[in-house]
């Protein structure tokens, strides 16, 4: 059988115990006092450092909004003077090529990032404009002369409706494209940036769906196979 527990409380036996635990109580309560009062006079000397260090917090946040908020007008402002001449494309590599036409669709009002990279799916671009739509950008930066063919307009059209949900589909290089690969893309959708139309677009600074006459969103890129 469980033993019960004995609860200890502690009785005074006299006077004499009564008025020692009243000195105890009365020492710890003015410590707590003087604890506090002590504290007190602490936190009002130091009241104008702490509102210093707030009124510091504050300008220095302000700074920062400013200069962010400068920046941003400044990226904006260069953007929107963005002109990249053919020699200047020539000379890139493959990243840069698809971070310029990801500027210059920016530069156009396109909220657009670069995703190019393996697994893209023939996608280095993807941009957004109301009411334009989505468009999806497939760059192909060749050697001066160098030719798109028809197997690259096959495999966007394979996947900017499918994977990307694109309403438009483009492929930009800054070589040429050859007679097929222009022919198929006007029949079945896919449009073509060749070193002339770049030109116009990249150094002249026309808006690309100005210079491609794309409409406004409409249903999305048909869904088949290449013939």
């Amino acid at each position: 059988m469980a033993r019960r527990r004995r609860r200890i409380r502690w009785r005074p036996r006299s006077t004499a115990d009564l008025l020692g635990a009243a000195a105890v109580a009365l020492a710890l309560t003015v410590a707590l006092a003087q604890a506090a009062s002590r504290l007190l006079t602490r936190a009002a000397a130091a009241w104008p450092l702490v509102v210093l260090i707030c009124l510091a917090a504050a300008v220095g946040l302000a700074c920062l909004r400013v200069r962010g908020s400068r920046r941003h007008r400044a990226d904006n402002e260069r953007l929107a003077r963005l002109r990249i001449t053919l020699s200047e494309l020539d000379a890139m590599d493959d990243q840069q090529f698809e971070h310029a036409l990801r500027d210059l669709l920016v530069r156009d009002g396109w909220a657009a990032r670069r995703v190019g990279g393996g697994g893209d799916q023939a996608a280095d671009v993807i941009g957004v404009r109301v009411p334009l739509g989505r468009i999806v950008v497939q760059a192909k930066h060749t050697r001066v002369g160098g030719k798109v063919g028809s197997s690259v307009m096959y495999q966007v059209n394979g996947t900017a409706g499918p994977a990307h949900r694109a309403d438009h589909a483009v492929v930009v290089t800054n070589g040429a494209f050859t007679r097929d690969a222009m022919a198929w893309g006007d029949r079945h959708g896919v449009r073509w940036v060749d070193r002339n139309r770049l030109n116009h677009w990249a150094h002249e600074g026309k808006a690309l769906h100005e210079l491609l006459g794309l409409p406004a969103r409409r249903a999305r890129l048909p869904w088949r196979r290449a013939a």
